[in-house]
């Protein structure tokens, strides 16, 4: 199955747009651009990314249940609605000790000095 983006200029209930399966992480583009991603996950309880590092920062909201994402080794308890920013180049591990949904969002440029 081709993983493709959310249909444009029609409203989306997040949360619905993917499902929990059992013992499986479950992840889907929402937006799929060369300057970063917008994706949605889903993930079992007892599921985990393994521990990897990304050159880019990013961001994860939790849309339903509870995470733990740790950080160069610090564990940090994410629950739904709250938001946690993963540094460009660090060690990250997320896990499921609870299954959870979250949208995760990584921008790949941009990363010199910008003034708001």
């Amino acid at each position: 199955m081709k993983n493709q983006e959310l249909e444009k200029s029609f409203k989306h209930k997040l949360i619905d747009t993917i499902d929990y399966v059992p013992g499986s992480v479950v992840m889907k583009a929402i937006l799929k651009k060369k300057t970063g991603i917008v994706a949605i996950s889903s993930f079992d309880s007892g599921e985990a990314l393994l521990s990897k590092t990304s050159p880019f920062d990013n961001l994860i909201q939790i849309i339903d249940g509870e995470a733990e994402i740790i950080i160069n080794e610090e564990s940090n308890t994410i629950k739904t609605g709250h938001v946690i920013i993963i540094p460009a180049h660090t060690r990250n591990v997320v896990k499921a000790h609870k299954r959870f949904k979250m949208i995760s969002i990584i921008i790949k440029s941009g990363y010199e000095d910008v003034s708001i």
